[in-house]
């Protein structure tokens, strides 16, 4: 089932980042909270990307933690359209895990009408131009050939150089600008321009925000999600009102 968020007037609800993984349970609780209360009673939800800490592959769906996360969506995904995007950690996630998950996966970039506003979806990371070397690596691993070749690898194999390629790049990021990591300007008035739209949404960047700007003098708004460190957060849409609502951790 899949419902148009401009046809109805309710609230649609937008999240990226989580980064979930069996390490993070205040992080997952807070999620399961989030798909029984919010999410069950919105229009539809959409994830941008970055659900997992990280995705080795379908596969995976038989380790506890990941069919656990599945089987969550997928009894919300009975009554509410999940929208699933690719992020850069979670690009691996396939047919299987949508099946399982009762989920829509949703490609890189969208446009949806949203209550009635063209309105541009993205992980974000399309829009860091500025990050050359993240971009060619981008372009490498999304290849198909690259991730048959990689599929067919030892699951055990698959999860060790990923856990690889994260220390390589949490250790380059001690050396690269701040500004080369988040979304070039020019990038973002590009993908107004291209795809029409007077807002975005997106994530990536873990640098919450809303920020206005005019692209052919038309009045534009750009709103960044925030990550699941330290919190929960979700944009709300409504046909009336956009705002960012916090679901504070459990602090044990």
């Amino acid at each position: 089932m899949q419902r148009r968020p401009d046809a109805v007037s309710g609230a649609t609800l937008f999240l990226s980042d989580l980064h979930l993984s069996a390490d993070r349970p205040r992080a997952t609780e807070a999620f399961f909270r989030f798909l029984e209360g919010p999410a069950a009673a919105a229009d539809a939800v959409y994830v941008l990307g970055d659900l997992f800490e990280y995705w080795a592959g379908d596969d995976d769906l038989h380790e506890p933690f990941s069919a656990r996360i599945a089987e969550r969506f997928a009894r919300l995904g009975r009554s509410v359209p999940v929208h699933v995007m690719h992020g850069n950690r979670d690009f691996l996630l396939a047919q299987r895990f949508a099946r399982a998950a009762s989920t829509l996966p949703l490609h890189d970039p969208s446009v949806v009408d949203l209550y009635g506003v063209r309105t541009l979806l993205t992980h974000g990371d399309l829009l860091c131009t500025q990050d050359r070397r993240y971009q060619v690596f981008r372009r490498v691993v999304r290849n198909s050939v690259v991730q048959g070749l990689f599929m067919h690898l030892p699951l055990e194999r698959r999860k060790r150089i990923i856990g690889g390629a994260r220390r390589m790049s949490e250790g380059e990021k001690n050396f690269k600008q701040m500004d080369i990591m988040d979304v070039a300007p020019a990038a973002v008035v590009h993908a107004f321009r291209r795809h029409g739209c007077i807002r975005m949404i997106h994530g990536h960047t873990h640098r919450p925000a809303r920020h206005e700007l005019r692209v052919d003098g038309r009045a534009c708004e750009r709103w960044v999600l925030s990550d699941w460190y330290s919190q929960g957060q979700y944009l709300r849409v409504t046909r009336e009102a956009w705002k960012s609502v916090t679901i504070a951790f459990d602090p044990r």
